[in-house]
């Protein structure tokens, strides 16, 4: 399987330009052969425009996944759309699970090639440090994964990289390949390109890390969107310039490395 990880250029001041910006790295990846892509965390409105997460959030059914999940269609090429500020009153009868009957979630969606939405994805640990992130938004609940290609696939967002627990609840269900869509800024280089490769190693999966590019009034993403093999190897990267990332994906490369090094089979959880 071909994943393209779309490292745009995250504007502050304009969803329909990220969104453009979006979609046309979508058809670009599919164009080259991509299977999936993976958007980077809050792609239409940007991660740092804290005070816009209101005015722009939106439902499930809302302008900008519909812009993805035709583009998708069109294109027979699955999307995560990761991420969005979803507004969850809107969403309440859209069929998945809301967290809370009102306020504003950090949302992903998992389209298939016929742009028909097979996961929703809300970020489970919000960031408190400097960010108003935790304040304004509702944490997720569920966890979900989809199968597609051969891989059961999950999801993290950003932040999630650094709780091991929730990688280990994914291999638990069957995860071989987790999408991270992410708006890591700097100076915190070697944090992103330490847990992306600790994830992938520790668990022994495919890790699939989209980070965006852009400047905003008080941080720079770093881009580095990187995809790892289960043995930790890089097998595509960048730098901090817009890019599309791609790489091809085993599914049998998974159970290799964990019949050649079984680790797994060899966790503990008695601790008494």
């Amino acid at each position: 399987m071909r994943v393209t990880l779309a490292q745009i250029d995250v504007s502050s001041d304009s969803v329909e330009t990220n969104v453009g910006r979006a979609t046309t790295a979508i058809e670009d990846a599919a164009t080259d052969g991509a299977d999936l892509v993976v958007l980077p965390e809050l792609f239409n409105v940007g991660y740092f425009a804290f005070d816009r997460y209101a005015r722009e959030a939106e439902g499930l059914e809302g302008e900008t996944l519909n812009q993805i999940r035709s583009v998708a269609a069109d294109h027979g090429v699955a999307v995560l759309a990761g991420s969005i500020v979803e507004d969850l009153e809107a969403s309440a009868d859209s069929g998945f699970d809301v967290p809370a009957d009102e306020g504003m979630a950090n949302t992903a969606v998992f389209f298939d090639r016929d742009g028909e939405r097979q996961a929703v994805y809300r970020k489970h640990h919000l960031f408190g440090y400097d960010s108003a992130e935790s304040q304004l938004l509702e944490a997720g609940r569920t966890i979900p994964t989809v199968d597609f290609e051969g891989f059961t696939i999950g999801i993290t967002t950003c932040y999630d990289l650094r709780f091991p627990e929730l990688y280990r609840h994914l291999v638990d269900e069957g995860v071989t390949l987790t999408l991270v869509p992410s708006a890591w800024p700097y100076p915190r280089v070697e944090h992103w390109k330490l847990f992306g490769r600790a994830r992938a190693v520790e668990n022994q999966l495919y890790v699939a890390a989209a980070n965006g590019v852009g400047q905003f009034e008080d941080a720079e993403l770093l881009g580095r969107s990187t995809v790892y093999d289960p043995w930790g190897t890089t097998l595509a990267s960048a730098d901090d310039d817009p890019a599309l990332v791609t790489a091809t994906l085993d599914p049998t490369r998974v159970d290799q490395v964990r019949a050649e090094f079984p680790a797994l089979a060899d966790r503990r959880t008695d601790w008494s």
